[in-house]
């Protein structure tokens, strides 16, 4: 058993499951609402973490992380408003969870580049781990401004710390992912 590549691909399934917990709680058009003029939409973080993937995981172990093909840029950039929004969510997501899947312990210790600059697989596994989350709050974040009063939380309600604490503690002790029966404990 491989508890870093589990782990790890317990929490790239767990932030997946908060982004489409996020639009499930939106409106028609509010994937594309802006904060503000120097923020980005949900829909262009999805274009990104879309590009990023398909980047960096595509031939993970043989080719460089940043793909020639690759127009960053782009990815900030509303060229339609493309409804699909889910195909390029799914599409990225799907990629890296099947790549990290056909890892094997021996792969953890070879070196992946990203723009000429070499990682373990561990330290690149890791890096976007804490970009994909970092993208994923925001889409959480806008999100819960843009439902405001509707917003169902995500995580341990307001004021209900103690109840959740009290359904923790009432369980023997155990060794397990804190994401395994998430949905359940959530009050």
């Amino acid at each position: 058993m491989n508890t870093f590549l589990e782990s790890a691909i317990k929490q790239f399934e767990y932030y997946r499951r908060l982004g489409e917990k996020t639009f499930a709680q939106l409106k028609d058009g509010q994937i594309h609402v802006k904060p503000s003029e120097e923020s980005n939409s949900i829909y262009i973080i999805i274009k990104h973490l879309n590009g990023n993937m398909l980047s960096r995981f595509q031939d993970f172990l043989t080719s460089d992380g940043e793909k020639p093909w690759r127009n960053r840029d782009d990815e900030f950039e509303v060229f339609d408003n493309d409804s699909n929004y889910l195909g390029l969510w799914n599409e990225g997501w799907d990629l890296l969870l099947a790549t990290l899947k056909s890892l094997t312990v021996d792969d953890l210790e070879r070196t992946v580049y990203i723009r000429n600059e070499g990682h373990s697989v561990y330290e690149a596994i890791n890096r976007q781990l804490c970009h994909y989350a970092y993208h994923v709050g925001q889409i959480v974040f806008i999100g819960k401004l843009l439902v405001n009063e509707e917003w169902k939380s995500l995580s341990i309600p307001k004021n209900k710390s103690q109840d959740y604490n009290t359904l923790k503690f009432s369980r023997e002790k155990t060794n397990r992912h804190f994401t395994d029966h998430a949905d359940e404990d959530i009050l």
